[in-house]
């Protein structure tokens, strides 16, 4: 859901027409009162011109990505309490954004005509395994490294998919494709080299959240490759959301509840009730921006959606400088700048050729978005 908007769309993302966005021409009157308002809104949005409808999608995009954002690294980065107490429950904020995605994607499911789901679970429950440990490793590292830092390194995925499609799935890629991942890797190389002088302690921490961000960037290529095969099944991308979720929130409840952490992650919404409503925020805008995903997918296609993505990570760095006082040397913008570019051409490189296969958006975001 965490950056969550976290998460490269592909060529290959083909959404169904029935949901947000499709041109559906199902008859409301064959559904509940909040399936025929569904109906009207999407037949309003159909009816709006094309550049509306674009505006439309990539600011849904941006700010419920931007919000996304904010709430994460308030809740993640910031302190709490006279003891400057920090939060470092990442199971416990991935239970409440699966609990919420769950919810809304069995609500929207509820308001579309029924699609049969004929995707094995064992595959389900394998994704939202990945899925789960993804999102865990990806907020935790938070704990270890600041904010634009985690964004900027989870935005370079495209390094863990191909090698991951190389060495697991015997994939070919193309010559820029390659050029676009050495680029990546050589911005990374000189936004995360070592400044002089730095205390042992500080670089310490430094590594241990760069290996949880490339533990977390090997479940997402993983996460890519369950999808794939359960995309096999024509699933709606909705169907997946809730399955993906449903079953990450039955996982976490069970390993909350055994290992204890449950109980002091309560303790401390408890302590500091304020940051409960930042968690939920986190989690309703996490679930709302993958609406916005599949829409302009749906609409605009795959590469208008990676752009979109792509630009608003590279404002969430922004952001967090100006919201939360976070800086960068010179070097390190000139290595964001290196990154995002190679990311936009990676973008381009997918449009012209890629496999052809149904696979859900990125999270996130996923936000990982």
């Amino acid at each position: 859901m965490v950056d969550n908007e976290e998460r490269s769309r592909h060529n290959d993302n083909v959404i169904d027409a029935a949901e947000m966005g499709g041109h559906s021409h199902v008859s409301p009157t064959s559904h509940s009162w909040l399936a025929v308002q569904m109906h009207q809104c999407t037949e309003r949005l159909n009816r709006l011109p094309e550049t509306a409808r674009l505006l439309l999608c990539v600011a849904g995009i941006f700010i419920c990505y931007l919000v996304f954002g904010i709430f994460q690294e308030k809740v993640t980065r910031g302190t709490f309490g006279e003891n400057n107490e920090r939060f470092t429950y990442a199971s416990g904020l991935v239970f409440c954004q699966c609990f919420v995605g769950s919810i809304f994607a069995a609500g929207i499911l509820y308001m579309q005509p029924e699609v049969p789901n004929k995707a094995p679970a064992h595959l389900y429950a394998i994704c939202s395994s990945l899925y789960v440990l993804a999102m865990i490793t990806s907020n935790k590292a938070l704990e270890y490294i600041p904010y634009p830092v985690q964004v900027l390194l989870k935005a370079c995925k495209p390094i863990s998919v191909l090698l991951l499609g190389v060495l697991l799935a015997g994939k070919r890629y193309s010559a820029q494709r390659y050029a676009c991942v050495f680029l990546i890797v050589f911005g990374v190389g000189v936004f995360m080299y070592p400044s002089k002088n730095r205390p042992p302690k500080e670089v310490g921490s430094e590594v241990l959240g760069v290996s949880l961000l490339a533990m977390s960037l090997v479940f997402d290529g993983l996460v890519g490759a369950a999808q794939e095969k359960i995309n096999v099944y024509r699933v709606t991308s909705f169907q997946l959301m809730m399955a993906t979720n449903g079953y990450g929130f039955s996982y976490l409840f069970t390993a909350l509840l055994l290992s204890g952490e449950g109980f002091e992650f309560c303790a401390f919404l408890a302590r500091y009730p304020h940051t409960i409503l930042d968690i939920v925020g986190f989690s309703f805008v996490s679930a709302v921006g993958q609406s916005f995903v599949f829409l302009t997918i749906t609409n605009f296609g795959p590469l208008v959606c990676s752009l979109a993505t792509t630009l608003r990570k590279f404002t969430t760095i922004l952001l967090s400088i100006v919201l939360f006082g976070n800086h960068l040397l010179g070097r390190q913008w000139l290595a964001v700048f290196i990154i995002f570019f190679a990311l936009l051409l990676e973008s381009l490189s997918k449009q012209k050729k890629a496999p052809q296969s149904s696979v859900l958006p990125d999270r996130q975001p996923a936000n990982s978005v």
